[in-house]
């Protein structure tokens, strides 16, 4: 099962509604994915130069002076904001490799959710409807987003198993199917230095795409490589800074449909994930090709 949706909006008057446009979307996918959520938002926050979104069980110990601690280490300056179970820390960008690896040596429990420049990640075991409520996701703002319902299949039901996932800075992928050759592939890749923390055939998929773009691939013609060195079946939202992507393997027995008017472009594994968007009834909406990749950009 799993549901996803995403949402990409072209009219920038929408972007205080993302949040509550997306969150909506997520709720609606409930009873494809009731086990876990996630979502990641691209930020709109122009004065904002870098972030890493972490994760942790015991919060209230573990985020504690880390903002301090962190910049003690490093030598420059990070500011922590606390949501629940996740904090965003506020960094410049060319020092998060620095801050990533300070994190690792005072807080080893802590979970890296993401990194970049303007991407967020919110993922936590339980209902959509709690995971939104939980980081606020309706009141957040940004460029577009993309989010997943999980119904575990292939592992337990943890927060690290839950989408999206991001292997690569301000990318994440989000993911319904099964990849059958995702143990081979994550021996591969990790032998190229390509870092996967969990068993999770999704991640797999994430790190496969950015190690093509790493090697020189754009997003789209990584997005075309994985419907040949990817098996099984698989509908993958991938996202970027400055947009996103959507790819169906050749079967493309997954559901999926797309939307699109002036104001913005629609992901959702089905049609209700998108009948609250404004302007819906004036859409022109479809379902995305088997082998055929959609990608859009600000």
């Amino acid at each position: 099962m799993c549901g996803i949706v995403g949402l990409f909006l072209k009219d920038k008057s929408l972007e205080p509604e993302l949040g509550m446009m997306l969150s909506d979307m997520l709720v609606t996918m409930t009873d494809r994915g009731p086990d876990s959520a996630g979502i990641a938002i691209y930020g709109n926050d122009e004065k904002s130069s870098g972030k890493i979104t972490i994760q942790s069980d015991n919060p209230d110990k573990n985020f504690k002076n880390l903002d301090k601690e962190i910049s003690t280490i490093t030598g420059t300056p990070v500011s922590l904001k606390i949501k629940s179970t996740h904090a965003v820390l506020d960094v410049e960008t060319s020092s998060i490799p620095a801050v990533r690896k300070a994190l690792k040596e005072v807080r080893p429990s802590v979970r890296i959710m993401s990194a970049g420049d303007t991407i967020e990640i919110y993922k936590e075991v339980g209902l959509p409807k709690d995971v939104a409520a939980r980081f606020d996701v309706s009141k957040m703002s940004g460029t577009h987003g993309i989010g997943h319902t999980r119904m575990a299949t292939e592992s337990a039901v943890t927060t690290m198993g839950a989408h999206p996932f991001s292997t690569g800075n301000d990318q994440c992928l989000v993911h319904n199917g099964s990849l059958s050759n995702h143990n081979s592939l994550r021996r591969k890749l990790r032998r190229e230095g390509v870092h996967i923390e969990t068993e999770n055939d999704t991640e797999v998929g994430a790190a496969y795409l950015t190690y093509k773009m790493q090697q020189g691939s754009t997003l789209g013609e990584a997005l075309e490589s994985s419907l040949d060195d990817l098996d099984g079946f698989f509908t993958f939202l991938v996202g970027t800074k400055d947009g996103f992507g959507v790819v169906r393997d050749p079967i493309a027995c997954k559901p999926a449909v797309m939307a699109e008017t002036d104001q913005y472009v629609a992901f959702g594994s089905e049609y209700r994930a998108l009948v609250n968007l404004p302007g819906i009834e004036e859409a022109r909406v479809w379902e995305p090709e088997p082998a055929t990749v959609y990608f859009w950009t600000h």
